[in-house]
């Protein structure tokens, strides 16, 4: 886990001073090692200081921040016979040596053209870059779960794994990087090209049973490959159907797991996780909050997710207070259920669509909300993560879950126009899994309101005499004054 940057000039300079200040922007992502690299020349050091005093010069520089979570995790760039590579993620199944080190045997012996192949091959969540001599190629996961974020200004084009280093460098228009796609950046800008991005697979004729049963193979087998390589590890726990399918898919996989449930003082969700643990047969800490607690953690929170939009900030407090007592606890990798409600249909609003427009809209709309939870919600809930060290890894964010799901016909998930419950597979899911009834039949409640963080946030901006909305831009203002909004 750690921070990814890459540079390259196109005014035929010195890159490498650009990438390092682009480290020590991301510095919080990454703190056992600092490394840069040239396409012939890769150095790591202890301290991002040692990597100045190298005097290394490039018109296409690497780099990477690390944040060791296990003992087969080290330093990078690494070099090949004629290039550098930065790797920055996790490949699941994990392999038996480094990720960085397999991805080094998929790119030979032709890197240029094997570089698409990590991507259609290899299932993770991860992004990555190779440096030659004035061009840089870059890929990212066909989730989108690792967050890159792609820019250039008059002198630079850059990459990196949040927006701020690249606005550390005068780039303003900043984008997050397209998942599942591979990227040559040279001295003329961008060239993007789909490997394996998310499709709409042809919807499947299934009976809710046969449906029910590959689908829990499929979370199964995805969760075994996310805990596999840790013994401990905590959930990001509301009691609700999605991270009580996470959790109970964790403990039969042998993890030792720990709940976390976070909420503000007096929130009754609070009581709803713990007694929902005790019948799972789950240990839990639940950690409560004040509204001044709210307001002390704010500006970090919008630091770290780099926008001052609303819903996120209301998503991003809890799991920024879940993650920080994950960290507490030592567990270095955090399970969450995000990715449910729109593969299933657990957003209310589906059945609005539903009712207006029928179910191939329904079905058009999960589509796109899967395809785009890159930029709603993974990115986000990374960042946060990342900042405590903790690594996220999200069971329902796979390629193959994701694949089936989007071709099970909608019948599986909505019943009607009417539905309360909705996600009916995973429901019969958790059945099967001889969950209790009332966490089965749980109905959706999103995560800023069933902690109170959402109530918490309008009071605050109430009492600043503003909307919520302008409350969250000062804020933002004060954290990042020279970024345009």
């Amino acid at each position: 886990m750690g921070a990814i940057v890459a540079a390259v000039s196109k005014k035929d300079e010195n890159v490498v001073p650009k990438v390092i200040v682009m480290l020590e922007e991301l510095i919080h992502r990454g703190i056992d090692a600092h490394g840069i690299a040239a396409p012939n020349l890769a150095i790591v050091a202890k301290s991002i200081e040692e990597l100045v005093s190298e005097n290394v010069e490039s018109g296409a520089a690497l780099g990477h921040n690390l944040s060791r979570i296990h003992l087969r995790d080290r330093p990078q760039p690494v070099q090949g016979e004629d290039f550098s590579l930065v790797f920055e993620g996790r490949l699941f199944p994990p392999p038996h040596v480094s990720e960085v080190d397999e991805v080094m045997k998929q790119l030979k012996p032709n890197p240029q053209r094997n570089a698409g192949y990590v991507i259609e091959r290899l299932n993770g969540s991860y992004a990555f870059a190779i440096a030659y001599p004035g061009m840089v190629l870059a890929g990212r996961d066909t989730m989108g779960t690792t967050p890159l974020y792609y820019g250039e200004n008059e002198a630079t084009c850059a990459i990196a794994s949040e927006r701020k280093a690249l606005w550390a460098l005068g780039t303003r228009n900043v984008k997050s990087f397209p998942p599942g796609n591979l990227a040559v950046i040279s001295a003329e800008g961008f060239s993007f090209k789909p490997v394996k991005t998310i499709t709409r697979p042809p919807l499947e004729s299934l009976e809710m049973e046969t449906g029910t049963k590959r689908l829990q193979d499929l979370l199964l087998e995805s969760t075994r490959k996310r805990v596999s390589d840790v013994e401990r590890v905590a959930v990001a726990f509301s009691g609700g159907l999605d991270s009580s399918v996470v959790a109970v898919l964790a403990k039969m996989c042998g993890a030792n797991v720990h709940l976390i449930s976070v909420g503000l003082e007096g929130q009754p969700e609070v009581r709803y996780a713990e007694a929902a643990a005790e019948a799972l047969g789950l240990p839990i800490r639940l950690q409560t909050y004040t509204m001044k607690d709210v307001s002390d953690v704010l500006p970090k929170v919008l630091w770290l997710i780099e926008e001052p939009d609303a819903v996120k900030a209301g998503v991003a407090i809890p799991i920024y207070w879940a993650t920080e007592a994950a960290s507490k606890l030592g567990c270095r990798v955090l399970l969450a259920g995000q990715g449910g409600d729109e593969l299933f249909g657990g957003y209310r609003r589906y059945l609005e669509e539903y009712a207006q427009s029928g179910a191939s809209a329904v079905q058009d709309a999960m589509y796109r909300d899967v395809a785009l939870s890159y930029e709603t919600n993974f990115q986000r809930d990374n960042k946060v993560c990342s900042f405590h060290k903790v690594e996220l890894r999200l069971p329902f964010a796979d390629r193959e879950v994701t694949h089936f799901s989007l071709g099970l016909p909608l019948s599986l998930k909505i019943d009607s126009t009417t539905d309360p419950l909705r996600k009916r597979v995973l429901r019969r899911v958790a059945q099967s899994l001889d969950m209790p009834p009332f966490v089965v039949n749980k109905t959706k409640k999103a995560v800023q309101y069933a902690t109170g963080v959402d109530k918490a946030l309008r009071r605050l901006a109430r009492g600043k005499r503003l909307t919520l909305r302008s409350m969250l831009k000062e804020v933002f203002r004060k954290v990042y004054p020279s970024v345009e909004l």
